[in-house]
């Protein structure tokens, strides 16, 4: 297999583990210089989090993989810390290709099913600030390098390519919003060599799941028994290959500012999962429960009167982002 991204520099805002590890990883597969960051280091974990992966740990999957990791503590809430990155890497590494906003922090303040009036608001404020307002903050600070490359890359990334509601209304109002950013961004950007774009990754395996069910990377069938919908699952190194393969396009401009996923891409790129599967959770999702509107369509009021749970039937949620 060829390093079709040798020479490139990305950054992984949000690399600690789920998605953002997963595409970090898959960078440094393609042979990219992959900048890692995020608040779990080893020695002392963020604040909240209640897992144990650092960004070192990340960092050394990169290399690993064929690339070069480098892991850097970073609050993408606090300007300071993001200057600094940037800084650091325009000294080190002299430009950047790809920016990957995976920063999430949200899991503790989703206060899953209460309505907005029930639930809390300080937990409001923070999901903002570490869910949107630090990809805004980021973007700020990296773009410019991102500017200086021949053909820059920037993904947000989301949950969901359509209109459904995702049962909570700020876990919704969160994941819109950086859909809307990505489309906010390529307008922008649409006179430079940038293109920026949001990707969803599809029922992701993260850590959190495999550790829910009791299982590993090796054994995550195992679970398919206890959660059907399992069987439909992705690695997080699957919408890795999904942002690697977005990086080595030529003609990748011509998805700006859209909604993109791992299976769609996949379809169309041709890579697959770790284990040699092409899971479609698109596909699997539509058969089992119908189709996710988007905003223009005729039946999108009509399938919200549906119940709510349709998207959540058995109350467990994926976060997938560091």
């Amino acid at each position: 297999m060829g390093k079709p991204l040798e020479g490139k520099v990305a950054l992984v805002a949000g690399a600690t583990r789920g998605a953002g590890r997963g595409i970090a990883e898959m960078l440094g597969e393609a042979g990219a210089t992959v900048w890692c960051t995020g608040r779990s280091v080893r020695g002392s974990l963020a604040s909240g989090a209640d897992r144990p992966e650092t960004i070192e740990e990340t960092a050394e999957r990169v290399t690993a993989r064929g690339g070069r990791g480098i892991a850097v503590r970073t609050d993408h809430t606090v300007e300071a810390d993001v200057a600094e990155l940037c800084s650091r890497i325009e000294r080190e590494s002299g430009r950047l290709d790809v920016l990957v906003n995976d920063v999430w922090g949200g899991d503790a303040h989703i206060e899953w099913g209460k309505r907005i009036w029930e639930t809390t608001a300080e937990n409001a404020r923070v999901l903002l600030e570490r869910a949107v307002f630090s990809h805004v903050l980021t973007s700020r600070h990296a773009v410019p390098l991102l500017l200086r490359s021949q053909r820059g890359l920037l993904v947000e990334i989301t949950d969901g390519d359509g209109f459904g509601f995702r049962g909570n209304l700020l876990y919704d109002l969160v994941k819109i919003s950086v859909i809307r950013l990505a489309f906010g961004l390529s307008r922008e950007l649409r006179k430079t060599k940038v293109t920026a774009l949001a990707l969803t990754p599809g029922y992701l395996r993260s850590e959190f799941m495999l550790d829910l069910y009791r299982v590993t990377e090796e054994t995550w069938r195992d679970a398919i028994a206890v959660h059907p919908d399992f069987a439909a699952s992705e690695s997080p190194c699957f919408v890795g290959r999904a942002v690697a393969a977005l990086a080595a396009d030529p003609n990748v401009r011509a998805k700006e500012g859209r909604v993109h996923s791992s299976w769609g891409l996949s379809r169309e790129y041709g890579f697959k999962d770790l284990d040699g599967s092409r899971p479609d959770w698109g596909e699997f999702f539509e058969a089992k429960y119908g189709r996710v509107p988007v905003a223009d369509d005729a039946a999108y009021a009509s399938w919200m009167d549906g119940p709510i749970d349709r998207l959540f039937p058995e109350g467990i949620v994926d976060f997938g982002a560091s």
